[in-house]
């Protein structure tokens, strides 16, 4: 049966676009290679077109829970082909929403344009890998990629914890059990302390949000478990002093060994808008686990980290700003664009036309 509110991911897809923004108040936009826009004849949305339009698609029960309470997350499969990931919410204006496109097909890291270097990764029999970015930067694409990659190539048990399940995986070489917060499991930290107990190798936590699930997650890498988290940082600087500094000060020495024991790496990635064709590209900031990056973790100065990464390429190390030089000088990126994604701005300045360079230097970048 079609719901009121297939039309509009339909036309979602057939634009190309990666979100729909649905606002009472407000016409319905979508989101294509990072702008966003109204959708030309759409009318305005008031309080019972888009009350239809979300409980369309929608349990009875969970919809009233959401009026209730403000937010709701879920799943829709409009069709085999389309699938989407569901933000209900409660604004200023009214009600709102937010649905993001998911593929159906997992992309391999290859098509992503992932670094070649990413599937040792999946090599590694225990520890904590981290996949970090802002939200929309494709992380939850790439870790897909990732377990897509492992579920070929090797025979174990990978369970996955998610809010809500977005790439549905099919048993391939491995068995992959995924559990959807809040049906299958009540949060991230019950899923993950319940996968000790089910003969797992890999645990994949869609999202390393508090304490306790950090600290499970940090348990569970000690164990021999391989843990794949992630969270909302830039590069690998910040992930490590987040994951710190969410534990009280007493405890944080502590916490530095055990992280610099079970980390294994940080995969930081980025979107930019390309200049050469539509579209958005990803760059990635990759550290591996070494001795030298376990010591600063240890000691607690991991301003150092970006020597060792930038000084680390036979290891296949790469810092954020010398992926989007990369694509800089092929001509993929604009130097604007560069230039606000980047870590290092002084580096990226030059290249900015001189009104831009001025702005830029009024406001002390």
């Amino acid at each position: 049966m079609t719901k009121s509110i297939d039309r509009l991911f339909q036309i979602l897809i057939q634009l190309g676009g990666s979100d729909l923004h649905l606002t009472e108040g407000y016409p319905p936009k979508i989101r294509i290679h990072g702008g966003v826009s109204a959708i030309e004849g759409e009318p305005i949305l008031d309080r019972h077109t888009i009350e239809d339009l979300l409980s369309g698609i929608c349990e009875p029960a969970a919809f009233e829970k959401f009026l209730e309470e403000g937010d709701l997350d879920f799943a829709y499969e409009m069709n085999l082909e389309s699938r989407f990931r569901c933000n209900y919410l409660k604004q200023q204006f009214g009600l709102g929403a937010v649905f993001r496109l998911i593929p159906t097909e997992i992309a391999t890291l290859e098509q992503l344009g992932i670094p070649e270097v990413v599937k040792k990764f999946a090599d590694i029999r225990s520890g904590l890998v981290l996949v970090t970015g802002p939200t929309g930067s494709g992380k939850s694409t790439t870790l897909a990629a990732i377990i897509d990659y492992i579920n070929i190539n090797y025979n174990k048990h990978i369970i996955t914890v998610e809010e809500p399940i977005e790439f549905v995986h099919n048993n391939k070489a491995c068995v992959i059990t995924q559990r959807e917060i809040p049906t299958q499991c009540a949060s991230f930290a019950d899923g993950l302390r319940a996968s000790l107990r089910e003969d797992a190798e890999i645990v994949l936590v869609g999202e390393m949000r508090d304490l306790e699930t950090i600290s499970l997650a940090l348990t569970s890498a000690e164990t021999g478990m391989l843990v794949f988290g992630t969270l909302h940082t830039n590069n690998a600087v910040k992930t490590i002093d987040r994951i710190i500094d969410v534990f009280p000060a007493d405890q944080q020495a502590q916490v530095r060994t055990m992280l610099s024991a079970s980390i294994r790496g940080v995969l930081a990635q980025l979107l930019m808008k390309r200049c050469d064709q539509p579209g958005r590209i990803a760059v990635n900031e990759i550290m591996f686990t070494t001795p030298a990056v376990s010591a600063i973790i240890r000691e607690g100065k991991t301003q150092k980290l970006n020597d060792v990464i930038t000084a680390g390429a036979e290891h296949g190390m790469q810092f954020m700003d010398d992926s989007i030089w990369d694509k800089l000088q092929r001509g993929i990126v604009s130097p604007q664009e560069a230039y606000m994604k980047a870590i290092d701005k002084s580096r990226f300045k030059r290249f900015l036309p001189e009104d831009q360079a001025n702005i830029a230097n009024a406001a002390g970048g």
